[in-house]
């Protein structure tokens, strides 16, 4: 048996699917970009994502008692904290659209960054691999917490298989660093895949992939920390103490030097690791 609506009902319908799908509900030729949701494993609440003019009109639909699944959905806008959107940028195709969402999504982090800011997150989100991005991130190794010690941030790593992100601000104030596939170890051999990049905000963002020139992505002893090479210095070289650092050249990613100097020293440090 069918259900009869008035005319205001159904406005209010279409009101909220246009919402919900807009990539299935869209206006002449212009396609909508698609909804972003967030569902949290501990409460199993769901997000819908609107703009500000909206989110007046759907609280109000889904405060009606004939939908019995509103109390399961929280309204927030574009404009609430970004970081609750960290989960809601995979699925999309790599165009111009989905480039403005990653870096409208900030990554959830486990604590608080003495080094990172929203500007920071934003870039270099969109340009990590697409499998990383939906991911929360977790501190592993801060100068601020740990101390500067190599052997410490070896430790701190152990038994992990996810990609890391390294973060360095030195005494000029410069922050750059690297995002390594591989976590960092000790190995007789140099490590790691072609996402491995190095990046730097001196002070634009500027990302060097890798070049194909060589595969010396990552090399760690007990003495140093080495990323990217082959041309008689390191693209960024890091000592036991991580207190004296340089960053040079190198045929891996064709990079500029990191610092403001080839030679420089550590003020902070931090390593991430992306949950999976």
């Amino acid at each position: 048996m069918g259900v009869a609506y008035s005319v205001v009902e159904v406005d209010h319908f279409n009101t909220f699917f246009v919402q919900l799908s807009p990539q299935i509900y869209t206006k002449g030729n212009k396609r909508h970009r698609k909804p972003r949701f967030l569902f949290s494993e501990k409460h199993q609440k769901g997000f819908l994502v609107v703009e500000n003019e909206k989110a007046a009109v759907i609280n109000k639909l889904l405060s009606d008692p004939v939908y019995p699944t509103a109390n399961n959905w929280e309204i927030i806008t574009v404009k609430d904290p970004k970081r609750r959107l960290s989960l809601c940028s995979s699925g999309y195709s790599e165009g111009p659209d989905y480039q403005e969402e990653v870096e409208d999504a900030l990554p959830v982090l486990s604590d608080d960054s003495q080094l990172f800011e929203d500007h920071h997150l934003e870039k270099l989100t969109a340009h990590m691999p697409v499998r990383t991005q939906v991911h929360p991130w977790q501190l592993v190794y801060s100068t601020a917490i740990h101390g500067s010690s190599l052997k410490t941030l070896y430790r701190n790593m152990a038994g992990l298989e996810s990609p890391v992100l390294l973060v360095i601000k030195d005494t000029h104030k410069k922050v750059f660093g690297a995002f390594s596939s591989d976590p960092f170890k000790v190995s007789k051999y140099c490590y790691g895949t072609g996402e491995t990049f190095l990046f730097s905000f001196n002070p634009d963002f500027q990302a060097y992939k890798w070049s194909g020139e060589n595969s010396y992505f990552v090399g760690g002893n007990l003495e140093s920390l080495q990323i990217g090479g082959g041309g008689g210095g390191f693209g960024l070289w890091l000592d036991s103490d991580l207190y004296h650092g340089s960053s040079f050249s190198c045929p891996t990613f064709n990079n500029e030097s990191l610092s403001t100097k080839e030679d420089f020293i550590v003020q902070d440090l931090e390593v991430w690791t992306v949950q999976r």
